[in-house]
C-alpha cells in the first residue's frame, strides 16, 4: 500500500499527520539486505552461482521464491520445488508454483548466455508429477546442463532482468500505444501457446469486473485470505528477517503496527482498518487498469505450465524494455471451489473451450517504476 492509497483508505486522518509531525517520514524503509540481489551478483561467485543470482529475481506467486537447487554435479543444476513454500489454499494443484519454476528457468537460461554458456534444460527428467501441490515437490522440475560456447549470442533481454517489476499501483488512464502493443504481440511463443490483449474501453470493462470479483472472493474467503496474511511481512524488521512474501513497510505501517491497528488478527476481521484497507487497496489498482492480457496453453500438462512461465517472464522483460508496467492478477484462474463460478464465466467470455487453459492473466499499462520486491539470499535455495 503506497501513501496515496493509504490516505484514500483512512481519509487523511491524524495518523498521516503524526508520521510527518514526529519526523518519521524516512523511517521503516526497505532494508538494503532485502533488495541487495537486485544490484547484481558479487564478482567472486562461480559461474553457476552468478546465473542463479539472476534466476532468483524471477516473478513467482506470492513472492514465496519456491526454488531449491542441487549443485552437487559439476556443470549441472537440478531444480526442485521447495515443499515448504507452497500455496495449498489458492493454488491447490501447484499450477502457479510450476509457472514460477518456469520463470526461474528462463532467467537462468538468459543469464547463462551472458556468460557464454548454453543451458540445456530437461523438464521433469523423471516424468511429470501428479495433480497435487505435494506431488510437484517429490521429483526434479528440471535438469540443467551448462556448456561453454564462445560463439553463443547474449540475449538482448538480459539487461532488463534487474529492472523488471510487478507494478501493483494504479496505472495511468491510457490504452497501450500501437507501437507498444505491436512489440508485445511479437512475443515468441512455444507450441500450443496463445497470447491475447484487451486494450480498448469496450474490451477492458468486463475483464476488469472479472478481476474485481475474483479478488473480492479471495479476500473475503477466510482460508484464502489467511494464506496471504500468513505470508505478509509488515515493517523493515520482519522483511529483513524473511525477505519473501508480501511486503508492507514505511512510516504509515510503522504507525499502524505500533498502534496495534495492523495485526494478523485485525487483518482477518471484517470492519477493521486493516481488513478494509486491504480490500480498498486492491480495488484501487483494479480500477486503475486500462489494459489486460492473458496467456493460454493448448492443454494443462505440467510441462506446459512450466514452459508458459518461461514465456510469461520474457513478456514481462519485453514490457520493461518498452516502458510498459505489468502485474499478474491471476486470482480468477485459481482452482478452489469458491472461485469456480466466476472462473467459468471468465472462460466463457474469452471463448476458452476444450483442453485450452488460461495460465496467466495480467494488467498492462503506464506508471512510474516501483521499488523491487525482497529476495532471499542465494545460499537459502542451495540444497545440502
Amino acid at each position: 500500500m503506497n501513501r496515496r492509497s493509504f490516505i484514500r483508505t483512512i481519509g487523511g486522518s491524524g495518523l498521516v499527520l503524526a508520521a510527518g509531525g514526529f519526523g518519521l517520514t524516512g523511517c521503516d524503509q526497505m532494508p538494503d539486505s532485502a533488495i541487495a540481489p537486485w544490484k547484481g551478483p558479487a564478482a567472486d561467485l562461480s559461474d553457476r552461482e552468478w546465473m542463479l543470482s539472476y534466476a532468483m529475481l524471477a516473478p513467482n506467486p506470492h513472492n514465496m521464491q519456491p526454488w531449491l537447487v542441487d549443485l552437487s554435479r559439476e556443470n549441472e543444476i537440478t531444480l526442485f520445488v521447495d515443499p515448504t513454500r507452497l500455496l495449498p489454499e489458492t493454488d491447490p494443484y501447484g499450477r502457479q508454483i510450476l509457472i514460477g519454476q518456469g520463470t526461474f528457468l528462463e532467467l537462468l537460461s538468459i543469464a547463462a548466455r551472458q556468460k557464454s554458456y548454453r543451458a540445456d534444460i530437461s523438464i521433469f527428467p523423471q516424468g511429470e508429477p501428479a495433480d497435487g501441490t505435494l506431488d510437484i515437490a517429490k521429483a526434479p522440475v528440471a535438469q540443467i546442463k551448462i556448456f561453454k560456447e564462445a560463439a553463443i549470442a547474449p540475449d538482448p533481454l538480459f539487461t532488463q532482468i534487474t529492472k523488471r517489476r510487478s507494478n501493483k499501483e494504479g496505472y495511468e488512464e491510457k490504452y497501450l500505444s500501437h507501437e507498444d502493443l505491436t512489440a508485445l504481440s511479437a512475443l515468441p511463443l512455444n507450441g500450443g501457446e496463445r497470447v491475447g490483449f484487451a486494450t480498448t474501453s469496450d474490451t477492458i470493462v468486463p475483464l476488469r469486473e472479472f478481476a474485481r470479483q475474483a479478488i473480492l472472493t479471495e479476500m473475503t474467503t477466510p482460508r484464502t485470505l489467511l494464506e496471504s496474511i500468513e505470508r505478509t511481512r509488515i515493517g523493515a524488521e520482519e522483511i529483513a528477517k524473511n525477505p519473501d512474501g508480501i511486503d508492507l513497510n514505511g512510516p504509515l505501517f510503522w504507525w499502524l503496527k505500533r498502534l496495534d491497528l495492523m495485526t494478523p488478527e485485525k487483518a482477518m476481521t471484517p470492519g477493521t482498518m486493516a481488513y478494509q484497507g486491504g480490500i480498498d487497496y486492491a480495488m484501487g489498482w483494479v480500477e486503475g487498469t486500462y489494459n489486460m492480457g492473458w496467456l493460454t496453453t493448448a492443454d494443462n500438462s505440467r510441462t506446459a505450465e512450466v514452459n508458459v512461465g518461461r514465456t510469461y517472464v520474457r513478456l514481462n522483460l519485453m514490457a520493461t524494455a518498452t516502458g510498459v508496467a505489468m502485474h499478474p492478477v491471476s486470482q480468477v484462474l485459481q482452482e478452489y471451489p469458491e472461485m469456480q463460478d466466476i472462473q467459468t464465466a471468465f472462460l466463457e467470455h474469452l471463448q476458452i473451450s476444450g483442453q485450452e487453459t488460461v495460465q496467466m492473466f495480467y494488467r498492462l499499462g503506464y506508471q512510474e517504476p516501483v521499488s523491487p520486491s525482497p529476495r532471499r539470499k542465494l545460499p537459502d535455495i542451495v540444497m545440502g
